[in-house]
Order: C-alpha cells, then sequence, then structure tokens
C-alpha cells in the first residue's frame, strides 16, 4: 500500500521567466496633451502590461 503523505508529484518545478516588454507589469509611456497639435508631454504614466496581463511572468 502506498502512503499517500509520501508521495511525490512527477511533474518538476515550473520555472518563471520575466516578460520581454516590461519589469515588474508595468510599463511607462508617454501621452500627448493640447487641442489640435497634440504635443508630447515630458511626463510619462504607467500602464499594465498588455502582455503579461501585470504579473511580470511570461506566458507560454
Amino acid at each position: 500500500m502506498i502512503d499517500v503523505a509520501t508521495r511525490k508529484s512527477s511533474r518538476g518545478k515550473t520555472t518563471k521567466k520575466p516578460c520581454p516588454v516590461c519589469s515588474e507589469g508595468r510599463v511607462s509611456e508617454t501621452f500627448k496633451v493640447g487641442g489640435r497639435k497634440k504635443l508630447d508631454s515630458p511626463d510619462r504614466q504607467e500602464a499594465l502590461c498588455l502582455t503579461c496581463m501585470g504579473s511580470g511572468e511570461a506566458t507560454d
């Protein structure tokens, strides 16, 4: 009889790869301001990375 507590999974540990697009699940983007000319602002805003959905890990 096999003891359930000593049985191990056959799967190995999954290694978490970092996202190639972002770091820590966020990306920093410039934005445009103004009426008709739409000038680039010197400030930056942070947004959620759509590649990893904010987790910071690459998907398979």
